[in-house]
């Protein structure tokens, strides 16, 4: 099922409301803005409110069985590369980097923030389908610039889909093939990274593929390696 709202300040803030207010809010079930007065990333930043691209947040119930929750943000970004792939002529410059930005030629297309309330994860997904923020750290892109961008809410739809079934392989096939998955949408191995820890100084290297447990493998300047569990991830300059 998919709510749509003129406007709202979070999607991800809404549902959290609705969770802590004991609201029953079932997996499959989207919010979606046409507009957002205050939506947010990761490491606090704005989420771009452009008008015809997706904004929108879902909910995954945790279960004792599932794998860890923090792989999720892999789930996620697995969806979202399957629900982009299609709407592209080339879909060969299509990347995910680490845990979950979606890139087309090294610019960003797409963003999810998972946010955590008591056993359940809600996840926010912002996908540039008409137009893109001019960001000063980083280079952006819609679909709009790569050729006719598809109506949001038909995007809105194929999404739900891709992550419904990502969700249940996750859940009934454990990570292995989740990150063989991950790894084979990523960009290619070797490519160039900064990477800032928490509370820690940027580090460079080479990207390295994912440990098992859906961590980041980063290969030093010096040889050792590196593995990443949470920081902000960027496209080496």
């Amino acid at each position: 099922m998919i709510r749509t709202l003129p406007q709202t300040g979070s999607t991800n803030a809404d549902l959290l409301a609705a969770l802590r207010a004991g609201e029953r809010v079932g997996e499959g079930e989207w919010l979606v803005a046409d507009r957002q007065t205050a939506g947010r990333g990761r490491q606090g930043r704005d989420w771009f409110d452009g008008a015809g691209n997706f904004m929108g947040s879902t909910i995954v119930r945790l279960s004792p069985r599932d794998p860890s929750p923090a792989t999720l943000a892999l789930v996620a970004g697995v969806a979202v590369h399957e629900a982009v792939l299609p709407q592209l002529a080339q879909p060969s410059a299509l990347a995910i980097k680490w845990p979950n930005d979606l890139l087309y030629a090294g610019a960003k297309l797409a963003g999810i923030l998972l946010e955590r309330q008591d056993e359940a994860i809600v996840v926010g997904i912002g996908v540039n389908l008409a137009a893109a923020p001019q960001l000063p750290d980083r280079k952006t892109i819609a679909l709009a610039e790569l050729g006719p961008a598809p109506a949001r809410d038909f995007f809105a739809r194929e999404l739900a889909v891709r992550f419904a079934s990502e969700l249940e392989r996750w859940r009934t096939y454990g990570l292995e093939p989740l990150v063989r998955r991950w790894e084979a949408a990523a960009h290619s191995a070797g490519t160039r990274l900064t990477v800032a820890p928490p509370g820690e100084p940027a580090i460079t290297g080479a990207f390295a593929g994912l440990t098992p447990d859906g961590a980041l493998s980063l290969r030093l300047d010096n040889g050792s390696q590196r593995v990443i569990h949470a920081g902000d991830v960027m496209l080496a300059s």
